[in-house]
Parts: C-alpha cells; structure tokens; sequence
C-alpha cells in the first residue's frame, strides 16, 4: 500500500470552477426535489414573466442552513429574492426589499456585537454564548400598501425565516414557534393589498401555522425549509412550474404545539436540564397522533402536487425473510409530469401487548411520469419490518395473528390493501438487555379497548382483500454471539497494532492530539478548518475528518506565507464565513476552498428519494477527495422527537425507517468515491441541545430499539458507514460515551458493525461529574477520543497501570481505527469502502 503524497488544499483561483458549477447544479437538484407544496388553490405555478410582491425577510436574506459545526463556507448562496429573478420574474417591492437589508445588517452587527461583548476571545465561552444566543431576523419596515395596491402584481410572496442551531433548543415564543406581531401585523398589510399570497417557510424546523387560518387570501404554502446555497432558485423552479413539487413531510404538523406528547416535559419546559424522560416511549410523531386519534395540521407523508396521481395495488406475496407489494402508478392530470412517492405502512396484531396503530415499513418514489404515463413498481421490504420487541423474551418477536397493509401517498390517504397472515408468535432474534432503567418510567399507553376496536374494524374489512402467510415453520430464532475481547488482531491491520509501543497506541486513540480543544473547527494542520487530523504513525495513514451534514465544512481561505508555513487566522475564522473574525490579511499566497452547500437533512429527507440522495451524497465524496479528507462527519440521524429540538434541521425525520434509510443513502452515494467515509451520528439519544453535555435521557429499552436505536441499525446493517460517532448525553445513567452496552454489544455484537466508533469533540474535557472519560472510551469500544488531549492520554496511561484496561482492549479499539485508515482515499487506489459488504443498500428493494 502506497501513502499519498498530501498536497496543499483547495485552489489559489478565484474563478468559479467546473466541480462548483456542477456540484452546485446537484444541490439545486436535491431542493427542488424536496420542497413540499402544503396548499395550493391553483395560484400555483405562477407563470413567468408575472410581477410579484416580495416580502418578508428571508426573500433577501435567504437561510441557507442551521448554525453550529453544520454551517459550510460556500462561496455564495442565491436568495429568493434573486432566484425569482433569474426565472424572469418581475420584482415589484424592491423598495422595501432594499431597505431591509440595511434593517437586517444593524440588527446583525449588533448580536455579533452582544456575543463578543460577553465571550471575548474564550473559544469555548464563545461558542457557549453563540450556541444559546440565536439571531433572530427582524421583520422589517412597514410596507408602503398604497403603492402596494398599486404595483400591478399578479401575486405577493411572503418569506418566512427561522434559524436554528447546535448547542440550544428553541423557544415557544414568538419570533421562533411562533410569529412576531410584527409579522402578522405585514401579513395582514399583504393580504389587504394582493388578492393571492403565497406562504414560503424558510424555516430549519415547525412552527405554529394556525395564523393562515385568519386570512382568506393565502391562496398557497410551501415548506422550503433551509435548502442550501441553491435554495433560491431551486424555490424558482418549483414556482414556475419548470419543476412539479414531489416533496412529502417526514414530520407530523400539530395543530397546537400542546398536542405533542412531549410538550411541556421536553428540554427546559420541564424545569430541569438535567434528565429527560421519555415518557412518550415508542409513540413519537405519528406513532402517537395516529395511535391517540389526536387531529393534526398536517399528517406523515403528506404533500401536494400541481397534477393528481392515481395508485392502484396489485398483489401481495411474501416468503419468511420478505414481503412485496405490486402498485400502479398513474399520472392523471392532464398538464404537468410530475413524481410521486408511494407509502407502505403496516398495522401488527394488539392482542398480546399494545402497538401503534400504523408504522411505515416501505415507500418509494416514482420516476417523473407524463400526464396519462403510468409505472408499475414492486416494492419489498424484509420482514424484521414487522417485528416488535419483547421484554420478557429480550429479543425481537413477530406476533402471531394478521397484519394489515395500508398504502396511499400519506398516513392519512393511505387505504387498506391487503393482509399477511401469521400462523404463530416467533421469537426471530436473541440478545442481552442493554441499558437498563435506573429509575422508573411511567410511559404513556394508548386506550386499549379503543385500539383492539380500531384492529378489530380493519379485519372485518379484509374478506374481500388479498393474503399472503408468512412461513413461520421455516424460521429460526437467531442468538446474538457477544464476542468479547480477541487474543490476536488479524490482517495487515493486525500486524501495525501489534508492532505499536504503548505510548503509540495511547496516540492513535486521540483522533488529534495536536488540536486545540476548539469546538468550532480549524484544527486541521494540512487542509484549514478540517475539524481534526489523525496522526501517521509507521505507514498507518493521517485521516481528515471534517465537520457536515449540509456540505463540507472548511474555512473559506487561507495563506501560505513566504517560509512555507500555514495561516489560516483564528477559530473564528470558521465560522459563518469569517463574520466573528477581525481579518488579518498577512503576506504570501491565498488558497480557496469554496465547498458546496447542500439542503439540510430535514429537507433532503422530504425528497424521500433514496437513489437521489446517492447522487448527493457521491458529490460530497468527489469533494472530499478534492480537499483531501477521509470522513465527513456527517449524516446525523437523531429522531424528531420535538420540534424545539434546536438541532432538527440536521436530522431527518420523526419516523426511524426514514432516517434509516436516508442516511444509509447519504453513505452508500459518500462512500461510492474509492476510500472516502461517513460517520452517523450522534450515538444516540441527542434528541435535545438545552444542557446536552450533562443531561441523561431517561428511556425504556423497547423505545430504544423500537425508534432510538432502529435508525441507526438500518444504515449500519444497509450501508456499513465507516464510522459513528456517540453523543454528549447519558442514557440511563452511562455516558454514551462510555457505553459497552452501545458501543460493542449493541452497534459490533447485534448489528455487525466493522467501522469505527469516535467521541463527540471534547466529549471527555466538558463531561461534567467526571462521568466520562478518556479509559472509558477504550473500555467501552469507543475507539477515538476527539479531538484529544494530555489528560486523555494520562487516562488511559493510568488504566493500562492499575489494570483496569488490558492491553488488548486498547489494541482492539486501534485495530479498528487502523482498519478504516488503510481503506482510506490517504493511499493510492482505494476502492469504494462499501463495496466490500454484502448487498449494500437493499433493505428497501424496488424492481
């Protein structure tokens, strides 16, 4: 194996690139794809050339993204504002529009202002203070409605803007969940001046829509979300009509935020940072609206088109590993083409123990079909899809009884199609307990009587359907091996670790001991603004790892001066484009890396498109072998549990199916490019950002396996990401971080996983209470601390002394460190690290 020679990174260029122009083209791509058309009273698509009202801050200063390590440096994002014109849209408000700018850049010079005031140049008081001191936009002036009413516009659009980010939860206040005064009191101006007001939501998470309730004239809503540089113009597209909006939701909208389960016991609401329980247990978004009747705005799935669709089901046939459904697809409108995503959903027996009422277990979307084309699809999905977990049993069990098939293109349109039969209860799969209670956990339950009448209902209707049996005589039970500790390492991987001294085996466990303890990035030594770089010790490669999930996250620039050395200006400098930063311009040559802005994952996973978010993700692989870096620090997967969550825009859906396969997705396309990885996270239940350092969340082990943990076995068991990385939380009362429970025996013993697990940055220098640390890590088979640090290395010197860690424990971690480092893209050659599994990507399989 022959170590690459790395070169400097980035170009000292400034033209725009063919890779940005392509990359850029891609990322449109995946916006448009994902946009989901709430309401549509025919205003929509807006024909070209029409003149339109522009308001609301987020037409000119468009959020491209959340905020925290999530943010990418791209060169420039295009806003509404500009998008519209670049369709040949005329602009009838660009008055007011002009003037909220200058509005916009006082309010943000005075937060920046605030924030540096209070943190000065403490890296971590700063990013604290950041974290917990989100900008909100303003609204603007008032608009001018005699000249309003006058401008000739066909229709007015009114952009509302959100921000979000890591290290602090939303408020249910207003200029968050809810809007300001100030924005209704423009929404009611806009309304009194257009007859049709088209709603843009340029938001990283829910809010509270009942305000379009109180005006007439709001003839359309879109939920763009925050979709990357290319979000203006691919908004244009879905506008003009060049593009038919094919995007559902992969959240349930409440009607009040008071109907979630969670709502006032999630993060601060509850009045302590310190534990959250999970009383909710496995009823999280639709599981729980669907299973309690509670009504909601929106439902799971749902999302409009500008033609109507037509899905017809044709059979049902399932043996003891899969069940497959035939469909019919139909485009019946009779002017656009357009894609639809059809949703499989499957309601288990409620005899033995209360379930939902409807889970999803399959979807897949269509290729654009012209009016009156239609596409027959056989979509299958394996039947671990059905099972439940079982206490008692400590394994996954497939209840004996019927199981009805619901399909439609929503939770709520979904129809009743056929059912499988289940002679007998089958205890499919065997493991240990894993994570157990600490303290009690009253979990809500559904009305059992209700829920048994509703199942009783859905049988009584399936004389006249179609029935497949699944063979449960043919099935085995499977006991999961716990493996424990090897006596020899294998390989050639195994040779390097035995040929390491103690002292080189302490460095490989820190990712980056050369780091400073920054956690906003620009650790990097060789490529500036990567979030760290492993040490090459005796031919074993130095990775670079760098932060996602919207992009690539490196610093925008940086110099090489006269001596050769590298300047690339402080921490600051990562972060929002240098915005925090006093520039220092010093002698020598710039280099640029200008590195693509994708939607967030809460909106890619609105696409629902599996094979698109491929493609997505093979052009962050392109990029990361372009910028020399091995892992991208990306997707993250955690569940929705609450819109408040500050950083739900990174993750991608309420239902752990869809995050599954999203992320599985997003791997499978990153890790196409020959040695380049991904590394899931944040493992696992990081499901708030209020305290997320010292909070331990309070969760029963059938809702860990049943949502917290499903997700992430999915992607592993689909599409072998190269790595994971654990979370700042407990679970249970044990760091995640030093949980044996996740690290080894649940995500190597259960799953298979053959990558390598990392820390959370600094996970081990801000635990409070010293509940996790660097010997802990290594004993639970958390293989890399991060970024790392002299007290981590006199931990796990201290270990290997008193005996409390063997020497094969840590050999074990740095194997599978070493193993992923000689896959990686740092030799020549490399080969697509998922190639090397069996049948990547085939959980969900459409023919």
């Amino acid at each position: 194996m022959v170590l690459k020679k790395r070169g400097l990174s980035g170009t000292v260029s400034t033209v725009i690139s063919r890779r940005e122009i392509e990359n850029g083209k891609v990322s449109r791509m995946a916006a448009r794809e994902s946009f989901v058309l709430l309401e549509n009273n025919g205003v929509l698509p807006l024909k070209k050339g029409a003149k339109i009202g522009l308001y609301g801050g987020g037409a000119v200063k468009t959020m491209k993204g959340g905020t925290g390590s999530g943010d990418v440096n791209e060169r420039r994002t295009v806003s509404v504002y500009e998008g519209l014109e670049n369709v040949g849209y005329e602009i009838t408000s660009k008055e007011w529009l002009d003037g909220y700018v200058g509005c916009y850049d006082k309010r943000r010079n005075d937060w920046k202002d605030d924030i540096m005031s209070r943190a000065g140049s403490d890296g971590m008081k700063f990013f604290m203070t950041y974290s917990s001191t989100p900008f909100e936009m303003p609204a603007g002036d008032k608009i001018d409605k005699e000249k309003a009413k006058a401008d000739g516009a066909d229709a007015a659009i009114f952009v509302i803007s959100r921000i979000a980010g890591e290290g602090a939860d939303r408020k249910t206040k207003e200029g968050d969940y809810y809007l300001t005064a100030r924005e209704k009191a423009m929404l009611g101006d806009i309304c009194d001046c257009y007859k049709d007001v088209i709603i843009v939501l340029n938001i990283g998470g829910l809010i509270d829509l009942n305000f379009i309730d109180e005006y007439k004239n709001i003839s359309a809503l879109i939920m763009m979300g925050q979709a990357g540089q290319e979000g203006g113009n691919a908004l244009a597209d879905v506008i003009s009509g060049d593009v038919t909006p094919s995007g559902k939701l992969t959240d349930t909208w409440p009607k009040n935020y008071a109907d979630l389960p969670s709502a006032e016991t999630f993060s601060y609401r509850s009045g302590s940072l310190y534990k959250e329980e999970y009383n909710d247990g496995i009823y999280v978004g639709y599981r729980y609206f669907d299973t309690f009747e509670v009504p909601v705005k929106y439902c799971f799935g749902y999302g409009k088109s500008y033609t109507d669709f037509e899905i017809v089901y044709n059979s049902v046939s399932a043996d003891k590993k899969r069940v497959a459904l035939e469909v019919t697809v139909t485009n019946r409108g009779e002017k656009y083409a357009g894609k639809e995503v059809v949703q499989i959903y499957a309601s288990t027996p409620q005899q033995d123990d209360t379930h939902e009422f409807r889970r999803l277990v399959a979807f897949a979307k269509t290729k654009s079909l012209l009016p009156g084309e239609s596409r027959t699809m056989k979509i299958s999905f394996p039947v671990s899809a059905l099972e439940s977990y079982d206490y008692e049993e400590s394994g996954n069990v497939l209840r004996g009884g019927f199981y009805g098939l619901w399909v439609g293109n929503s939770l709520d349109s979904s129809v009743l199609s056929a059912y499988l039969t289940v002679e007998s209860t089958v205890v499919t799969k065997k493991f240990d307990h894993i994570l157990p209670l600490e303290q009690e956990l009253c979990e809500i339950k559904p009305d059992r009587d209700a829920l048994l009448e509703r199942s009783a209902a859905w049988l009584r209707r399936t004389k006249d359907l179609d029935c497949a049996e699944i063979p449960t005589k043919e099935m085995t039970t499977k006991t999961t091996v716990y493996r424990g500790v090897p006596e020899e390492f294998d390989g050639v991987a195994g040779e390097l670790v035995n040929s390491l001294t103690e002292r080189e085996l302490v460095a490989m466990a820190m990712g980056n001991p050369r780091a400073d303890q920054s956690a906003l990035g620009g650790a990097g030594q060789t490529v500036p603004g990567a979030a760290a770089e492993t040490v090459e010790i005796k031919g074993i490669a130095s990775m670079v790892l760098a932060d996602g999930p919207a992009g690539i996250r490196l610093k925008q620039s940086y110099t090489v001066q006269p001596d050769g050395t590298i300047y690339s200006g402080s921490m600051f400098d990562a972060l929002e484009k240098g915005f925090f930063s006093e520039r220092k311009e010093v002698e020598g040559t710039k280099y640029y890396q200008f590195c693509t802005s994708i939607p967030v994952g809460s909106v890619l996973a609105q696409s629902w498109d599996a094979e698109m978010i491929k493609k997505v993700g093979a052009m962050i692989g392109g990029e990361m072998n372009e910028f020399n870096v091995t892992l991208w620090l990306a997707p993250g997967m955690n569940i929705h549990r609450n819109p408040l969550c500050g950083r739900n825009f990174e993750y991608y859906s309420e239902d752990p199916l869809v995050a599954g396969i999203m992320a599985g997705a997003m791997t499978l396309g990153v890790q196409s490019v020959g040695g380049c990885g991904t590394t899931i996270k944040h493992f696992a239940c990081n499901n708030r950002e209020d305290n997320r350092m010292g909070s331990d969340s309070i969760v029963s082990e059938r809702a860990l396996r049943e949502i917290y943990l499903k997700g992430f076995e999915i992607a592993v068991k689909d599409s072998q990401p190269m790595s994971i990385m654990t979370s700042y939380n407990l679970i249970n009362g044990v760091h995640a971080a030093n949980s044996y429970d996740l690290c080894t025996k649940v995500a190597r013993d259960e799953w298979g996983f053959a990558g390598a697990i990392m820390t959370d940055w600094t996970t081990t220098v801000r635990s409070t209470a010293g509940v996790c640390n660097a010997r802990g890590c290594m004993k639970a088979g958390n293989d890399m601390v991060m970024p790392g640090a002299p007290a981590d290395a006199e931990s796990i010197k201290g270990a290997l002394e008193d005996g409390s860690l063997s020497i094969n424990e840590l050999k074990k971690c740095i194997w599978n460190t070493t193993r992923i480092a000689l896959a990686s893209n740092q030799y020549e050659n490399a080969v697509p690290y998922s190639d090397g599994f069996e049948n990547p990507g085939k959980y969900i399989r459409v023919e």
